[in-house]
């Protein structure tokens, strides 16, 4: 079992920085202890390690409230609670399989603004560099803009999936740092192929819009679609390109995420999104990022919760790729 709390030989707590072993779940405190990310180590030896989370509490491109910058600290302490053993419903602790460390933030100088995308691409790189997997706390969603410019350099074009609210590819060829425009870019510069790519839960529009190749999915779409259709769609688009998960949390409806810059009504259900994301089994994931998460708008830590489990649901997803399967439940 993954639950190893007998085994310990001296009290549980702050694993984060006493853990030796990089896989598995130690029981500590709910409560207590240096919050990172699912109570893994915090480390920048990417020795062995198949998955680094890492935090990028950068909100200067957002077009309405600000606060995403609190994002990666709300995440890591609302995953904390949940940072026990096997993940429902897949029944298996995904970090008996994976390697998952914290390597903290993407530390930037937020007064040089225009030299952030070059520190945040060349901090994913040095990750990326070392063999380990990126999953990247927002932070706005300009981030992934220069997430992809690092992927890009290692993987070439990406398939994107890519769940929100907006498309993010509003016209602008000014080179701008925004969060509403640098898919745009990232079309236009071969980061991602939008032939094989897919919006998901979108519910805004623009003057002069284009589909630009992507498969837009609008959120009626979904409510309106069985899950495995979703699926399917999702699959057929994307094929076996590999692919980028980026998940914009307003994409879930407010009454589920109200913690977010640019909230929209109509959105998806968390169990709606959880089970897209479940069943994409067949899609060559390289990486993922959570963003535009606003802990200073959320209440009993609803959204910061919600990414959490988003979060874990990928990363079950890439465990469950790497060969877990869940254990049979005793009689």
């Amino acid at each position: 079992m993954a639950l190893e709390m007998d085994k310990l030989t001296r009290p549980p707590g702050d694993e984060a920085f006493r853990r030796e072993n990089l896989k598995g779940t130690q029981w500590e405190p709910t409560y207590a202890g240096a919050l990172s990310f699912m109570r893994r180590k915090y480390t920048r030896d990417l020795t062995g390690v198949d998955i680094a989370v890492t935090g990028v509490p950068f909100d200067q491109a957002v077009s309405h409230r600000s606060g995403t910058r609190m994002g990666p600290e709300g995440i890591r302490k609302a995953s904390a609670e949940n940072a026990w053993g096997p993940f429902w419903p897949w029944m298996f602790d995904p970090f008996d399989t994976l390697a998952v460390t914290d390597y903290g933030d993407c530390f930037f100088d937020w007064g040089k603004k225009e030299n952030f995308p070059a520190t945040l691409e060349n901090h994913i790189a040095e990750i990326l560099k070392e063999g380990a997997e990126t999953i990247t706390l927002g932070g706005d969603h300009y981030i992934s803009y220069p997430v992809l410019k690092a992927y890009h350099k290692k993987h070439g074009p990406l398939a994107l999936v890519h769940f929100d609210a907006h498309r993010d590819v509003e016209i602008d060829n000014g080179g701008r740092i925004d969060h509403g425009t640098m898919f745009g870019y990232a079309v236009r510069e071969g980061l991602i192929d939008p032939h094989k790519s897919v919006q998901i839960g979108i519910r805004t529009t623009f003057a002069g819009e284009t589909t630009m190749g992507f498969r837009i999915i609008y959120a009626d779409e979904v409510h309106a679609t069985s899950n495995a259709d979703l699926v399917s769609m999702i699959e057929k688009k994307v094929g076996k390109q590999k692919a980028y998960l980026t998940f914009d949390i307003d994409c879930l409806d407010p009454s589920a995420a109200p913690a977010t810059g640019t909230p929209i009504p109509g959105g998806l259900t968390y169990h709606q999104a959880a089970s897209m994301i479940r069943g994409l089994k067949n899609i060559n994931f390289v990486g993922m990022d959570m963003v535009e998460v606003s802990p200073p708008y959320d209440h009993a830590e609803i959204t910061s919760g919600a990414a959490a489990g988003l979060i874990m649901e990928y990363i079950c997803l890439r465990a469950w790729q790497k060969g877990a399967r869940a254990e049979k439940m005793p009689e």
